[in-house]
């Protein structure tokens, strides 16, 4: 069957206010117990019910909303699975809000609660959690309708799963390799692990086991040598394993093995073994956690793991949209699904406020007319010689023109070359280029938008304007309070779901706020 709708009761009783009054930290809990009914609304939970199968027999599921909320509440608190079900039982702010005052039982399982989140994910609906704070937003007078301008930045999120070097990583893929086959045979690890060969890597500690001086090069490249050697007798002895389950368990996890060989070891000409030099495209860090990557955020700042990004509204103080790359992808690579989630919001963009990572985004390269830009340009490179800003471009004939008022056509992405006859030529050649070939200029795609953000912070309302983007930083602060500074989670998506439902808490704060303002402008009158 499916769930029914969740109906607790809107007044509160005498209990509850009691409840109220001793409250004095954590308010959300109040806030949801007062408008849970909004934003958990009939429509709303038809949408959850849709979430499981009809089904004729057995007991109807517990109510998704109550779930929902639960996931919400977790977020807030920071708290584990198995802790929300003992803050259910054990923690009346908790039952305030879930309506189970004075229960001795929880209202649901631990795995209830983890089957609804995974059916959460798979039907994307944790975006429509964020979308549910908006809609909310949108019916009150304090935020009103507007065009949206935003500001879109990011910040470091460090991954759930162990880093490792390439012989650590090696060995604790082979490890799991004999711990699952083990477990699939009923066997104890130590005895599948001499049956393979595979004593080395099963130890307590692989570097103490291959016991070498890690400060010569000579003896590292032996130690590798012995990880490599063990992963071959391992790939053997899987191959040659009889069970098809035990192999189908292994597999995949030796195949984590080969993966990180070959990402990190080279084999010379003269059939020596060594590691390859800086780090290889795309490389993956950790055994545990497949999608975690190396990246910066900045050049100080090296981040193992994820890069979070927040969609902030700069007149409501909103969080519209999130999203989760791999540390070493791009910050631009975000913008399609942030553009996916307004266009399910069917809003659009009036103003966008980045910094100039986001510069090469979709957001910025597919704009509309309407939309404004706001960046600081990427400095001009002063020297002794003509910059750029020398030359003059006109966009209606495309045509760049030279200090010596030489004219070439230009292409918007392209090189402009001169001609290196007229160059040497020019009286202005030894302020210009030192090109035997004559002087070339290259245009961005994007050109005009670069010398237009340039000219704008060149004024004090321009740079005023630039400030605005702060705004999206302190969120971002916020956001980092209640999901922390390591993912709770593996893999983008788990990691996005974590993300979009704190910046439901956000949202439900600056909800919070703005009634309590409310209240006081209506006392005062």
């Amino acid at each position: 069957m499916q769930p029914s709708s969740w109906q607790p009761p809107i007044e509160l009783s005498e209990q509850e206010e009691q409840i109220v009054k001793r409250i004095r930290k954590a308010k959300l809990f109040v806030f949801l117990r007062q408008h849970r009914h909004e934003l958990l609304d009939e429509a709303f939970q038809e949408e959850l019910a849709g979430l499981y199968r009809k089904a004729e027999r057995g007991q109807p599921p517990v109510s998704p909303a109550i779930l929902a909320l639960a996931l919400i509440l977790e977020a807030y608190t920071g708290v584990s699975d198995d802790e929300v079900i003992e803050a259910t039982m054990m923690d009346r702010r908790w039952q305030l809000a879930l309506d189970c005052l004075d229960t001795e039982q929880a209202p649901f399982s631990k795995g209830t609660l983890v089957a609804f989140r995974q059916r959460l994910i798979e039907a994307h609906m944790d975006r429509r959690l964020i979308e549910r704070t908006i809609e909310i937003a949108s019916q009150s007078q304090a935020f009103g309708s507007r065009a949206l301008r935003a500001a879109l930045d990011s910040s470091p999120l460090w991954g759930a799963g162990r880093v490792e070097d390439t012989c650590n990583l090696v060995g604790h893929a082979l490890k799991k390799v004999m711990r699952v086959v083990a477990g699939q045979q009923g066997r104890e690890l130590a005895e599948v692990a001499s049956e393979a060969g595979a004593e080395l890597v099963c130890g307590s500690s692989l570097k103490a086991a291959l016991d070498r001086d890690w400060d010569q090069q000579v003896q590292k490249d032996e130690a590798l040598i012995l990880v490599l050697q063990v992963l071959r007798t391992v790939d053997a002895w899987v191959q040659r394993l009889n069970d098809q389950e035990d192999k189908a368990v292994a597999e995949p996890i030796l195949a984590i093995a080969k993966q990180v060989e070959e990402q990190d070891v080279q084999m010379s000409e003269e059939g020596k073994v060594s590691l390859v030099k800086g780090v290889a495209k795309d490389r993956r860090i950790s055994v545990k956690d497949s999608e975690m990557r190396h990246g910066r955020k900045s050049r100080s700042v090296r981040v193992d793991g994820y890069k979070r990004h927040v969609l902030h509204d700069l007149d409501t103080g909103l969080i519209r949209a999130v999203g989760i790359t791999p540390a070493n992808v791009p910050e631009a690579s975000v913008t399609e699904a942030i553009s996916a989630d307004l266009d399910w919001q069917q809003v659009a963009l009036k103003e966008l406020h980045i910094d100039r990572a986001y510069l090469s985004s979709r957001l910025v390269r597919e704009r509309s007319d309407e939309l404004e830009v706001y960046c600081k340009a990427w400095p001009v490179r002063e020297g002794k010689r003509f910059s750029k800003q020398a030359f003059v471009l006109d966009w209606e004939r495309q045509i760049i023109r030279c200090p010596s008022e030489q004219e070439m056509l230009f292409v918007p992405g392209g090189i402009v070359r001169f001609p290196k006859a007229t160059c040497a030529q020019c009286p202005l050649k030894a302020q210009c280029t030192t090109s035997a070939k004559g002087r070339s200029v290259s245009i961005h795609p994007d050109e005009a938008l670069l010398i237009e953000l340039r000219q704008r912070q060149q004024t004090p309302q321009g740079r005023a304007q630039l400030r605005e983007r702060t705004a999206v930083e302190h969120t971002l602060a916020h956001i980092g309070r209640w999901q922390g500074r390591q993912a709770r989670y593996r893999g983008v998506r788990k990691n996005l779901f974590d993300l979009r439902r704190c910046a439901v808490v956000h949202n439900l704060h600056i909800l919070a706020r703005s009634q309590q303002n409310v209240a006081e402008l209506q006392d005062a009158a």
